[in-house]
């Protein structure tokens, strides 16, 4: 069972620590325990029932009304608004709770009730690299366990490659070539795998290398299938200093291709860019490299 402070609770509901500590007093919504030392703690139990209650909240029920549902109507409620609700803070905060609780079945129903709605490129981009970014951060603090974290980005992971083969089923390359990889280290691949799908929808002749890939690996694959351009992401906390070294042996590497780059890092850090890299914030400047590219070849 994991342990949180009231500070970790903040983080991840969103949820004020004086909102809690007032929820707490006048409704006695979720119960601290104390160490031996008289420290207050939460467990996963809490932590579960404060995300759900955010939901509510966040969609016009009433605190009073929400402290009078018992644990199964407060989960109903929760998958009623799963199914119909507009606004993407829901479905994150309802995917938080099925990482929680490793519930395979509530992630897919959530995750699918999302993509009929909104279509998947949308779900992936506005749900779930949101969702994805947030329990990056918590992993890294330490406040949730990397199991939960990998339970969750495998079943993401299983989604992305069914529509990856699907896509190369059914699209002719007509366009230049892209290189996709992680640098050595870098593990998280939901990312690098999504703009993969996209570059295959736009009919790049696509080179994916994936995970921890070494550079000279790199150059040696480059020899053989040179590319017109590399996308590289880092998600895995690192210096900005170190980010900006790796991004300069890059571009001693390949002095003349382009590189689009991407991931929590370089949104966080925001480190210096040597020439002709470009970061890819989304969809939309992700397509507008890639028109780029086509021009210039």
């Amino acid at each position: 069972m994991a342990v949180y402070s009231i500070k970790d609770l903040e983080k991840i509901s969103g949820i004020k620590a004086h909102t809690i500590r007032i929820w707490e007093r006048r409704y006695g919504l979720v119960e601290p325990k104390r160490t031996l030392t008289n420290i207050r703690y939460y467990s996963d139990e809490d932590l579960k029932k404060l995300l759900n209650i955010s939901i509510l909240n966040q969609n016009g029920f009433k605190i009073s009304k929400i402290a009078s549902l018992d644990e199964y109507q407060l989960r109903d409620r929760v998958l009623d608004l799963c199914i119909d609700a507009r606004n993407n803070k829901v479905q994150i905060e309802s995917l938080m709770v099925s990482m929680l609780e490793l519930d395979e079945r509530k992630f897919l129903n959530v995750l699918s009730g999302t993509i009929i709605k909104y279509g998947f490129e949308d779900t992936l981009e506005q749900v779930l690299f949101p969702f994805l970014d947030r329990i990056g951060m918590l992993w890294q603090a330490g406040t949730i366990n990397p199991a939960q974290e990998h339970f969750i980005s495998n079943l993401i992971r299983q989604k992305l490659i069914v529509a990856i083969d699907n896509e190369m089923q059914n699209v002719s390359v007509n366009g230049p070539r892209i290189t996709f990889f992680l640098p050595e280290g870098e593990l998280h691949e939901i990312g690098l795998l999504f703009f993969n799908l996209m570059a295959r929808k736009e009919g790049l002749d696509v080179v994916y290398l994936g995970m921890s890939v070494p550079l000279s690996d790199l150059k040696m694959v480059n020899q053989v299938r040179p590319a017109d351009a590399f996308f590289v992401s880092f998600v895995s906390a690192r210096d900005k200093s170190e980010i900006e070294s790796l991004l300069l042996q890059l571009r001693d590497y390949f002095p003349n291709t382009p590189f689009m780059v991407n991931g929590l890092q370089i949104r966080e850090l925001k480190p210096g860019l040597p020439e002709d890299f470009a970061v890819v914030s989304s969809i939309k400047t992700f397509k507008e490299n890639i028109r780029l590219l086509k021009y210039s070849e």
